[in-house]
């Protein structure tokens, strides 16, 4: 059938069709202003697009953007997971407190360690969330401080030391590969898997079924309970793997590892887009949002602006994201109920 000439006319050219959807894309937007960031900040101090600054970027931005990863899946059930920084440092302590013990442990296994001390950490939060229905934050700002003490009571005011860390544990923290730090891919290809599950198979797509509306997610047959626990088992055991990350990056564990990351990850994950009363989002914004928010960080250094602005203009960005996805909310909202009111008119 052929198109009339004045609908052909009518209807915008192909590339204009594709900037638009591109331009609509929260990820678009977040990489634009990151390369914004970066542009600025490169022409005030051009060491800071040097090779190796911009390895230190994306190095300092691999922990948040795996920490992201879970903390997106828990947020879009309509969840929130604060432990996650505290699970960090208890992993990375366990697994530098084995290398301590036992020098020749393969390295697999002490990153299989720290999964196992955060899947551990996950069920507990996730059993306490869905068995006992008490709210996730509450539960996980409780956990928060129950593991940060536990963290403390093994640590005891030791601090493992990097002579006690083998050379091939750390190497995953300063080497590259083609000039890109290994850390940095390991994060990608994290984010690109799990952003591959979330888009293509049935039980992650529940996950976003559940974060708009869960009674109608049980009334459609969705198993509510089971996805949401599963999520908090997923992002603990993430929250594990980052523990070991940092271990290889700082070479160094104390008690205090990971102090103050929850805030900056639930920071990075709604900045990137995934929506805080759940039900939209994804794992690639969320990486953006972490590496956005560690661009701003590295720029204020570069920048010799006082690093107190970081968390300040953190809190602002996560106020503003939050209001603006309350205002499309809303937008959708009214919109819908118009077009109701003309259908049954």
């Amino acid at each position: 059938m052929m198109v009339p000439i004045t609908d052909r006319a009518t209807q915008p050219a192909p590339w204009r069709r594709l900037a638009t959807v591109l331009f609509r894309a929260r990820e678009v937007s977040i990489l634009l202003v990151v390369l914004a960031v970066f542009g600025l900040t490169t022409a005030y101090n051009t060491s800071f697009a040097d090779l190796l600054s911009v390895q230190q970027l994306l190095v300092g931005a691999s922990v948040m953007m795996i920490l992201a990863v879970g903390e997106t899946m828990v947020i879009i059930t309509r969840n929130v997971d604060l432990s996650v920084g505290s699970v960090l440092g208890l992993s990375a302590y366990v697994i530098g407190d084995l290398f301590a013990h036992f020098p020749n442990l393969p390295v697999i296994l002490g990153f299989l360690a720290g999964v196992g001390v955060g899947l551990l950490c996950g069920v507990v939060n996730g059993a306490i969330v869905v068995l006992a229905r008490v709210p996730s934050l509450v539960v996980t700002l409780g956990t928060l401080y129950v593991i940060r003490g536990v963290d403390a009571i093994f640590v005891n005011g030791v601090q493992i030391n990097p002579s006690s860390i083998p050379d091939s544990f750390l190497g995953i923290g300063y080497e590259t590969v083609l000039d890109v730090p290994w850390m940095f891919v390991i994060a990608s290809v994290l984010v690109v898997i799990v952003g591959y599950i979330m888009r293509t198979f049935r039980p992650a797509r529940d996950l976003y079924a559940i974060g708009s509306d869960p009674q109608a997610a049980l009334l459609a047959g969705v198993p509510v309970r089971r996805r949401v626990f599963f999520t908090f088992v997923v992002s603990g055991a993430i929250a594990g793997l980052a523990g070991g990350l940092w271990l290889a990056n700082f070479a160094t564990v104390s008690s205090v590892a990971g102090l103050g990351y929850e805030l900056l990850v639930v920071a990075a994950v709604v900045v990137g887009g995934v929506a805080i009363f759940g039900g939209s989002g994804t794992v690639v914004g969320a990486a953006l949002g972490a590496i956005l928010l560690n661009t701003i960080n590295q720029a204020l250094v570069a920048t010799r602006i006082s690093a107190f602005w970081d968390e300040a203009l953190a809190g602002a960005l996560l106020i503003t994201a939050i209001a603006f996805d309350r205002y499309v909310f809303l937008r959708r909202e009214r919109a819908l109920r118009v077009r109701l009111a003309h259908g049954l008119s």
